[in-house]
């Protein structure tokens, strides 16, 4: 072999291994990279649990007053906080060991925070907030409290003043008459004031009084109601909760008021005017510091026409302008303070002196009536 041929030769090697590397590296499969590992979930903030909200009623949610205006509070406690709560309500609940065993049924279903709201429940109440520590309970028109109960009142002896004011204008006979429910010093001071402001306008005014001892039981507010006006009442006046004290009025041609919320449409031609109470504004309040954690116990609500509690509305059209003007300056003297219904010289129907000149009553007197004042016809059944 010449030395040209063995060149050729090892030249043809080369160029193949050449080929073959080149073909190897063609024919190899590059590898992926590998994937980022997967960055872990966030788990979604957990929905806080609504606060749960129970009521108990003394009355049917549609009585037309009392129990109407409370539910009427709580329809504005759901529309303020929506989603953050939910509440419900047991109506008709007596004012006896039975309330007891309404009030711890709710507080088994969950509910932190529940609301009696009559004074009837309160040593019920009382009992089972004593062991149950854990839920917040609040009594109305109560006065005993705990570390987990409170109470709320509003002032309904201003809306009791406000119509005796026109009461006592629209009278003809001088005589007035009140259906009166449960002889307690709240209905008393309703009496009352409701006399006290009939003789703003006219000294010479009587007041008489037929007690139910019941809350709400129609058939018995319109015996009463009845009995008032064969009696010589022609304008009537009540501290009941349904709607037959004005119902009556109306059949029988007399005037009458709504009592706790408007009852106009119960009587439309015998409607004066209707003292009404607005829980919306308290409720709001109280669920809110239950919400943000600002809620205590062993504290005293007493809302009236300056908190927007209390007002008269509807005031009948035949109701003289001055008497209307009348009204409007009362609720802004109570409103900013300037004005008391509570100021001596004034006397029981006995002679006897229960605020001397220029003495404004104080809250505890307030919460301690048990005597009629002066003009107001009878005694206090156990008073």
């Amino acid at each position: 072999m010449t030395d040209l041929q063995k060149r050729s030769l090892l030249k043809l090697a080369a160029l193949s291994a050449v080929a073959s590397a080149a073909l190897m590296g063609c024919g190899k499969k590059e590898e992926a990279a590998p994937a980022p590992a997967p960055a872990p979930a966030v788990a979604p903030a957990a929905k806080a649990e609504p606060l749960k909200v129970a009521f108990a009623y003394v009355g049917p949610v549609g009585d037309g007053g009392w129990t109407f205006a409370h539910d009427n509070g709580r329809k504005a406690v759901e529309k303020e906080f929506g989603d953050k709560i939910v509440t419900s309500f047991v109506e008709k609940v007596p004012e006896s060991a039975d309330a007891e065993r309404v009030i711890r049924d709710m507080a088994s279903q969950g509910n932190k925070l529940i609301f009696g709201t009559t004074f009837g429940y309160m040593e019920p109440m009382l009992k089972v907030a004593t062991d149950l520590k854990d839920v917040k309970f609040e009594h109305a028109t109560g006065y005993k409290t705990a570390p987990n109960l409170r109470t709320y009142d509003s002032r309904t002896y201003e809306g009791a003043y406000m119509a005796g004011v026109v009461a006592g204008k629209m009278s003809k006979t001088g005589t007035l008459g009140v259906v009166g429910s449960v002889p307690i010093p709240e209905v008393v001071r309703n009496i009352n004031s409701f006399t006290l402001g009939a003789q703003s306008v006219n000294p010479a005014i009587k007041t008489k009084v037929v007690w139910v001892n019941e809350w709400f039981n129609p058939p018995k507010e319109t015996e009463a109601a009845t009995a008032l006006i064969n009696g010589g009442a022609d304008v009537l006046f009540q501290n009941t909760d349904s709607s037959a004290v004005l119902q009556t009025a109306e059949k029988m041609g007399k005037r009458a008021f709504g009592w706790d919320s408007d009852m106009t449409a119960y009587g439309p031609k015998a409607h004066l005017g209707s003292a009404v109470i607005n829980w919306g504004p308290y409720y709001i309040k109280s669920v809110g510091e239950a919400l943000n954690g600002t809620w205590k116990g062993d504290e005293r609500a007493w809302w009236g026409v300056k908190e927007g509690a209390i007002d008269l509305v509807s005031i009948a059209a035949d109701v003289p302008d001055e008497t209307k003007k009348r009204i409007d300056e009362v609720k802004a003297g109570l409103k900013d303070g300037s004005f008391s219904i509570w100021k001596g010289p004034i006397m029981d129907n006995t002679g006897k002196e229960l605020l001397a000149k220029d003495v404004v009553a104080d809250d505890k007197f307030l919460g301690g009536l048990k005597t009629y004042v002066k003009g107001v016809e009878g005694k206090v059944p156990g008073g």
